[in-house]
């Protein structure tokens, strides 16, 4: 295979949401395309909850897999951001015309992409860890710890801000950054408390951050966002105990005026999620090297306060397939980072402001409750509706941009 021609095989490193969704959109681009993940067995019953934001569902449209989003979702209509006192300071949310958000279980969803990559006979290898790869001119292999490997025209890595792949694209590439955070959350059957009517509730509390949703049957979720100035892995967050931490918690939202006390203390320790650190990505300055690109949180991790990373690394996935389908491998690379940077660079930072606002100092605290009613008012709503209404045309061709 030359320069010149177009990929007909790639394997996509990392198999949790962007790995199998990717290789839908290949193979529905008419690129055969297979998934190996590192871990031994599925991730079924893992993980927190996410929204799912109206660009995530369009970019799934595009492949004709929106539906099970919406078929295992629960309407976010809006978001209302509180202070710890329970001052209502800002709501927003997507224009009307949009999809509405949903709010989904990781474990559903990743279930959900698994069914539907089966589904469409996409071949998803286990018990993978790639330790290395060569590319050889007119392809690319894949060394993996058990001794196998695999060589396809391209290689796609969709494994996560701890890419494996990023390193061997770039050796100097950065590392994630622990944003003074560790994160918690838990899924509650039956909470006693009304319903929110769709709305999700983020609460800036005095020590903490804690947002929360009620759902109609009285179910519920909650995450907590607790500064925590050591950084720490997530084997040793969870080392520390869930008892422990839910005595934590209990202390950062004494004096807030908030449902937290509450949702925790009918929270069973045995469900607690401890999510670990909350990390931020440093820019990643290259993305491809010859037969080798980057997809997902590998190449641009949004930290979860911008609700969008998995929309984003969908939005990457589909994109970076419709290249492919168009241009050969090295343009549709070019293409595919010319579209995709400067959107995702700019929802980062998004991501990045909340995250600040989570943690300040008493001034800062004060300033923050004071300004942000002001500064939404202010805002007009379709002035940031960019980040929501952005569609994938799937059958539009991709070319170079001037």
């Amino acid at each position: 295979m030359t320069s010149t021609d177009k990929a007909r095989t790639a394997f996509i490193i990392g198999g949790g949401i962007a790995g199998p969704v990717a290789a839908m959109a290949l193979r529905q681009a008419g690129i055969e395309a297979a998934v190996y993940e590192a871990y031994d067995s599925t991730a079924d019953g893992a993980g927190g909850g996410m929204t799912i934001a109206p660009n995530g569902q369009n970019a799934l449209d595009a492949i004709g897999a929106g539906g099970l989003v919406r078929a295992i979702g629960t309407p976010v209509t809006s978001m209302v951001l509180r202070s710890g006192t329970g001052k209502q300071l800002a709501q927003f949310a997507p224009p009307s015309r949009l999809p509405v958000q949903q709010f989904v279980w990781r474990a559903d969803l990743y279930r959900g992409i698994y069914d539907e990559a089966e589904r469409r006979s996409v071949p998803i290898h286990h018990g993978k860890r790639l330790t290395g790869a060569t590319d050889t001119g007119s392809g690319v292999t894949a060394h993996f710890a058990d001794g196998t490997q695999a060589s396809a025209d391209i290689l796609i890595g969709a494994d996560g801000i701890r890419s494996t792949v990023r390193p061997l694209i770039d050796p100097a590439a950065p590392r994630p950054n622990y944003a003074g955070l560790v994160c918690f959350g838990a899924r509650m059957d039956e909470c006693g408390l009304p319903s929110t009517n769709g709305v999700m509730y983020l609460c800036f509390g005095k020590r903490a951050f804690f947002g929360y949703q009620i759902f109609d049957d009285s179910s519920a979720v909650w995450f907590a966002n607790l500064p925590h100035p050591a950084a720490m892995t997530l084997s040793e967050a969870q080392a520390i105990g869930a008892k422990k931490w839910m005595r934590t918690l209990h202390t950062a939202f004494a004096d807030d005026s908030t449902p937290a006390l509450e949702m925790i203390s009918a929270t069973d320790p045995g469900r607690l999620l401890i999510t670990g650190p909350m990390e931020n990505m440093p820019s990643v300055p290259t993305w491809t090297r010859g037969r080798m690109t980057l997809i997902g949180d590998a190449a641009h991790a949004a930290s979860s306060s911008s609700g969008q990373g998995a929309s984003i690394a969908t939005e990457s996935a589909v994109e970076l397939a419709r290249c492919l389908r168009d241009l050969p491998y090295d343009q549709a690379f070019a293409v595919y980072e010319q579209l995709r940077r400067p959107r995702v660079e700019r929802i980062i930072k998004l991501g990045a402001r909340t995250n600040s606002n989570k943690s300040p100092g008493p001034v800062g605290r004060v300033l923050r409750d004071l300004l942000m009613p002001v500064g939404m008012k202010l805002i007009n709503p379709e002035k940031t509706a960019w980040q929501f209404d952005h569609h994938i045309d799937w059958d539009a061709k991709a070319s170079p941009l001037a």
